[in-house]
């Protein structure tokens, strides 16, 4: 071996020694400091449900006796409420909304701090007018119409029915109940609510997580869309989309992209309504049946409250009633002559009825 190839390893072999010595056993010792621990909420249980305009105690308590915070900020759903000087304080909760919120408190020492946090839940302070129903007129239905979705439109009724090889978008003829257009979705499709917006037809479906936008005159498809839950019910509240999922939650969206603007959470004086299905808008509130019930619920969009009910339970006759029945549901609005329509899944009838 030449020279010039043993001073090469020599190098090499110093080298490698200085990147083996670089690593000091201070270093690879060192251990990161710990999150500091200050104080926890021993009060209210996490997803206790308060009545709206009820006030309830927080009761934090310190985790180390020997360290106290050297201040505690308090915020609801981030926005702060002050600063908490002891251990327990009072929250109000008449300018919440109801439904879910989020109670924190930052506490602070030597310039850290640490957060403890719990779940709460408002429902409505008031429990839901009663309401009564008037028939006004009796149509057919066809008995086949597994009824999901239900809204007016220039004229007619634009009807979407569910079950898997079943699922339609159909045009109907009120006074006759005859079918006028359809148009057939894929058998691995489960039709639900549909409603109409910018002058085009939204209907979704029930697990797949697949919706469809129709022209409204040719039912021609224009385009699909997707979203993250399952699709129950569908209405609109001026350019904005409500869908429901079967949960107590209206998701606000936006029509092009179907992107979640904002939630709603559905309350009465009982707590959480779920089974929200089919929705429809009428005079700045939200009508819903509720599911495998005879009920439509009266909803106030903005704060969630049920502000009325009205229980549709002896509206089809048992002589009416064949062995696939199946539950009420549908609600449809004719705004220019405030005519209102329900019916059900295979229901053999339609019905216009007034509201008492």
């Amino acid at each position: 071996m030449n020279r010039l190839s043993l001073m090469g390893i020599a190098l090499l072999s110093i080298a490698l020694g200085a990147c083996n010595g670089s690593k000091s056993p201070e270093r690879s010792t060192r251990k990161k400091p710990q999150a500091i621990q200050l104080v926890r909420v021993s009060e209210p249980v996490n997803g206790t449900v308060f009545t709206l305009g009820e006030e309830f105690d927080l009761k934090l308590r310190l985790i180390n006796d020997t360290i106290a915070a050297d201040s505690i900020v308090l915020s609801i759903n981030n926005n702060r409420i002050g600063q908490l000087y002891e251990l327990t304080r009072s929250i109000e909760t008449n300018n919440l909304t109801l439904g879910s919120h989020l109670l924190r408190a930052t506490a602070w020492h030597n310039g850290q701090r640490q957060t403890a946090s719990v779940g709460f839940k408002l429902k409505a302070n008031r429990a839901p007018q009663q309401l009564k129903y008037q028939v006004v007129n009796t149509f057919p239905h066809d008995t086949e119409a597994y009824t999901q979705g239900l809204f007016y439109y220039n004229g007619d009724l634009i009807e979407s029915t569910g079950q898997n090889g079943l699922s339609t978008l159909r045009r109907v003829e009120i006074e006759t109940g005859k079918v006028i257009q359809s148009v057939n979705l894929e058998r691995k499709y489960f039709g639900e609510g549909a409603t109409i917006i910018d002058n085009e037809i939204y209907q979704i479906t029930w697990t797949s997580r697949k919706g469809f936008v129709y022209e409204p005159n040719t039912f021609n498809l224009i385009r699909t869309f997707d979203y993250p839950t399952q699709g129950w019910g569908l209405t609109t509240v001026g350019d904005k989309l409500v869908m429901s999922d079967g949960s107590n939650i209206l998701y606000f969206l936006e029509p092009q992209s179907f992107t979640e603007l904002k939630r709603v959470e559905v309350y009465d004086h009982r707590g959480a309504v779920n089974q929200l299905n089919e929705l429809e808008y009428i005079n700045g509130k939200i009508y819903a049946n509720i599911y495998l019930t005879d009920k439509i619920v009266i909803i106030d969009h903005t704060t969630g409250m049920v502000e009325a009910e009205v229980d549709f339970s002896n509206l089809l006759p048992q002589a009416d009633r064949h062995r696939n029945i199946d539950v009420f549901n549908g609600i449809a609005w004719d705004k220019e002559r405030e005519r209102l329509f329900v019916t059900g899944k295979n229901w053999p009838k339609l019905y216009e009825v007034k509201i008492l």
